[in-house]
């Protein structure tokens, strides 16, 4: 009998702690985000209409005239420009345009219906409702896209929820 009772009160009480826990893990509220939300991109001063895109796993914005500041910018090997600063000009919906220097963090390799890209990608701070969050941005030339700001699962993690039924207008 004792066997039985002691492993048994164990897995009571572990199982007990993990439920702990998970309460722990989930008493942070996540905010709710629709599928389209106005972000502000603080760094620019500007406000996007945004595409919030689950399936897409980094963020992206609508960079042009994109230009690699300093030695060995002239290099066709990306990586070799990581930690350099980077130049671009970025625009929202309203044509609204911002020319912007940053640094290189990380260079990305993008699949996408289009084949395999390459893209850059900088730190920017995100607003919504009040709320920030710095998160790595790729650069993209989105002129023949709706959206100009794709708002990627690094960005979601932790602190949104989507439900598609919600409308910007909802905050």
């Amino acid at each position: 009998m004792k066997k039985i009772l002691l492993p048994a009160l164990f897995l009571i009480c572990s199982t007990g702690a993990n439920l702990a826990m998970a309460d722990s893990n989930d008493s942070k509220q996540k905010s709710i985000v629709g599928q389209v939300e106005t972000i502000k991109v603080h760094e620019l001063d500007l406000d996007f209409k945004a595409r919030i895109d689950t399936g897409a796993k980094t963020t992206s914005i609508h960079a042009t005239d994109i230009k690699v500041i300093g030695e060995d910018s002239d290099s066709d090997n990306m990586r070799e420009h990581l930690g350099h600063m980077v130049e671009f000009t970025a625009t929202n919906e309203n044509g609204d345009e911002v020319r912007y220097k940053g640094k290189i963090i990380k260079v990305s390799k993008i699949r996408n219906a289009q084949g395999v890209e390459r893209r850059y990608a900088v730190k920017m701070d995100l607003g919504w409702n009040g709320e920030h969050k710095t998160v790595s941005v790729n650069l993209r030339d989105r002129s023949k896209l709706e959206y100009k700001l794709l708002i990627g699962r690094n960005w979601l993690s932790g602190d949104y929820l989507v439900d598609v039924d919600k409308k910007d207008e909802d905050d």
